[in-house]
């Protein structure tokens, strides 16, 4: 080869590394500081009013589960139960599907690191973050041996549709009709509608969720399992209209009971490593919430309207804080409770807008 042709080729060849490595550095510092729940909600559309985390890769490390890519679907039902048992599973839209995803879509919760479900009135979206080393390429391969349609670019959907699905397994979630695979990011993404997903794909990294719910994700710390709102859809999915009248009547007596109340920008629960349950709620400023810290830990530690009995039946409020603009209340489960599966739906007082 001549010298000047070889000349070239290391040169673009270093160009190439150079470039790769400040790709790799402006990504470490973008993550730099940051939980993986935080690092999964930039991923998220900008419209996503509400986030559903489940850090699996912590679940099997929680569990002491030794479940992964080559066991068997009885062995990830197995794993899921337990799953279930320490209220760690409510968050996941991929629980009925996973074994089935497990022997034919090449992941599943056994092996994924962690599983974000996005939901809005535009669409939803499941994306799915795979472990060190995983292979991208095996998983298009399971799709295309399941009949789903290849897109004509890397970065396009597959097309499934509903009626594969049935085809494939039973159990299988609308989400997993169509699909989109990022290889240099590991992610697996699903939902319902390819115009959404194509969509999500496009702006993917863009910036994520909104500055709301990235402040009450990032206040969650490092949850196994956790849900996330804006305030207009915490003030619908957990609001006290969803109770009958006389759970109302008896809300609107013990608010006025407890003091000043105000509309959230943001809620968030989560399980946390260590078994407690937290609650992060936004506010407009730093007054209202330390108001709200005391307001709120007052109707966390009373009745349950809509829920029944008392919210004392179902945990200890170990602190209510505030800081900046977010309500952060730290709640210590009773045994034998499930605090974030009966509680991360409406109506639940203490999150009243």
């Amino acid at each position: 080869m001549p010298r000047r042709v070889t000349t070239v080729v290391v040169v673009v060849l270093a160009v190439a590394l150079l470039a790769a490595a400040a790709v790799g550095t402006v990504r470490w510092w973008r993550d730099r500081g940051r939980t993986t729940f935080e690092r999964a909600a930039a991923y998220a559309p900008a419209d996503a009013e509400r986030l559903s985390w489940t850090d699996w890769a912590a679940v099997r490390e929680r569990l002491g589960s030794g479940v992964d890519a080559d066991s068997s679907a009885a062995d990830v039902r197995t794993f899921l139960d337990d799953a279930f048992d320490d209220d760690l599973t409510s968050a996941s839209a991929l629980v009925q599907s996973a074994p089935v995803l497990q022997t034919r879509f090449g992941f599943s919760p056994a092996s994924a690191e962690w599983e974000l479900f996005s939901q809005s009135s535009r669409g939803a979206v499941v994306i799915v973050r795979l472990p060190e080393r995983a292979d991208v390429e095996a998983v298009a391969d399971h799709l295309d041996q399941s009949g789903f349609e290849a897109p004509a670019a890397d970065d396009g959907v597959w097309t499934g549709g509903e009626t594969l699905l049935p085809g494939i397994g039973a159990d299988l979630t609308p989400e997993l009709q169509y699909v989109a695979l990022d290889a240099d990011e590991r992610l697996v993404l699903t939902s319902d509608r390819a115009d959404y997903l194509e969509q999500v794909v496009a702006d993917l990294g863009d910036g994520g969720a909104s500055a709301a719910l990235r402040e009450v994700v990032a206040a969650s710390g490092e949850p196994l399992s956790a849900a996330a709102y804006d305030g207009d859809r915490a003030c619908r999915a957990l609001a006290m209209g969803q109770a009958d009248a006389g759970d109302r009547a008896t809300a609107e007596r013990l608010l006025a009971e407890a003091g000043d109340v105000d509309p959230v920008t943001a809620f968030a629960m989560s399980v946390q490593p260590g078994g407690g349950v937290r609650v992060v709620m936004g506010f407009a400023d730093h007054d209202r919430a330390e108001v709200n810290a005391d307001t709120r830990a007052r109707l966390a530690a009373g009745p349950a309207p809509g829920q029944g009995g008392d919210f004392a039946d179902r945990f200890a409020v170990r602190s209510a804080t505030a800081d900046g603009a977010l309500v952060t209340l730290e709640l210590a489960p009773r045994a034998g409770s499930y605090v974030f599966s009966d509680l991360s739906n409406g109506p639940v007082l203490f999150a009243t807008c």
